[in-house]
């Protein structure tokens, strides 16, 4: 690893749509606790979730996501057929945003927090890390990073065109090594000993205008697979903090059951809150921990 930042944190959240709520119970515990961080990648639903850290909103996330889960114009069917995305882009991007949970964007832009959202360039078919310091100028990259295939239209992004980074870098442990973070929190949103399958999407026809793209989209499960395994060995070598799921609840990745929204969310909660001896342990060297 690069020595020139070896004391300094990052947060690596995975997305997966609604169980980025297990994260958001862990960032929230974090923010009650005064544990902070140099950098978060953030990843579809961990990008999503992960920016009200940054803007110190405890609650927020599911707050909004609880109040919201029924309404229509949020996200579901009835988005997808009426706009073309199943997250409502008037509705999350600006409805939401500055009028019904009102997200604190000065608070964002001025934390020192490093924030990148994960997305994957379309037409070369690869993982970018866009660097967010305004959040306003932000939310076409966080609706990008979101953006799951086949349920949403491309977001372009200065003539490049991107959707969900999941299918390129689902959990950017890798990144922050090679960015030299020393101290790295990883927040799965998957249980132990979860693998993930080849599945069986029709990109080579729904995306046949982007083979770089397919490529990728094809090899999904052994990018993810694969960090995984990296993930294990940097946690047995005890170089990261894990945190996972520590059961398997069952979850939609557009969930409206509202107590299953609650339980991902309180299981996040009481995951973190058992091991924040061990986390603040971890973080103490670092100086990260106040």
């Amino acid at each position: 690893m690069n020595n020139k930042k070896q004391s300094k944190t990052a947060f690596v959240l995975e997305g997966g749509a609604m169980r980025g709520l297990y994260s958001a119970g862990v960032l929230d515990v974090f923010m009650q606790n005064n544990i902070s961080t140099d950098a978060i990648f953030g990843v579809s639903a961990g990008a999503l979730f992960g920016i009200n850290f940054k803007s110190k909103q405890i609650g927020r996330a599911i707050r909004y996501n609880i109040k919201y889960a029924h309404e229509k114009n949020y996200m579901g069917l009835y988005s997808l057929i009426t706009t073309g995305n199943i997250m409502n882009k008037e509705f999350c991007f600006n409805k939401l945003v500055n009028e019904l949970d009102k997200f604190d964007f000065e608070t964002f832009n001025n934390s020192p927090i490093d924030f990148f959202a994960v997305v994957t360039n379309v037409e070369a078919g690869n993982a970018e890390y866009i660097k967010i310091t305004d959040a306003k100028e932000g939310l076409e990259a966080l609706r990008a990073s979101g953006s799951m295939p086949f349920v949403s239209k491309c977001v372009e992004l200065e003539g490049a065109k991107y959707l969900d980074g999941a299918i390129s870098d689902p959990i950017p442990l890798q990144k922050a090594l090679d960015e030299g973070y020393g101290k790295i929190i990883v927040v799965l949103t998957r249980p132990e000993n979860y693998r993930k399958h080849r599945n069986s999407m029709p990109y080579n026809l729904y995306y046949r205008k982007y083979p770089n793209f397919i490529k990728t989209a094809n090899k999904q499960h052994e990018i993810y697979n694969k960090t995984l395994d990296l993930i294990k060995q940097y946690e047995n070598e005890e170089k990261i903090i894990v945190l996972r799921p520590s059961q398997d609840l069952k979850i939609a990745r557009v969930e409206k059951n509202i107590k299953k929204l609650n339980a991902i969310y309180q299981l996040g909660i009481e995951d973190c809150t058992s091991n924040l001896d061990k986390i603040k342990k971890y973080l103490e060297t670092s100086g990260i921990f106040k």
